[in-house]
């Protein structure tokens, strides 16, 4: 893909960035299928209380719960 940048001088202290059009609609319809989703203030809990379980060293690996998973 060929792009240029505008510098923030010469676009109100902004960088443009300039790509052909039928790049562009591909890009508005691959961002009309993916949605993103802001992270609920639980989820965010959620999200930090594992992080500190895997800082802690409290998880298991994949391939352990994969084994235990089988052995049912």
């Amino acid at each position: 893909m060929k792009a240029i940048t505008i510098p923030k001088e010469l676009a109100n202290n902004d960088e443009l960035v300039v790509i052909p059009k039928k790049e562009y609609d591909e890009f508005l319809k691959v961002r009309t299928v993916i949605r993103f989703a802001e992270p609920t203030k639980a989820e965010l809990k959620l999200l930090e209380r594992g992080r500190r379980q895997i800082r802690k060293g409290k998880y298991i690996s994949w391939r352990v719960l994969k084994n235990d998973l089988v052995s049912i």
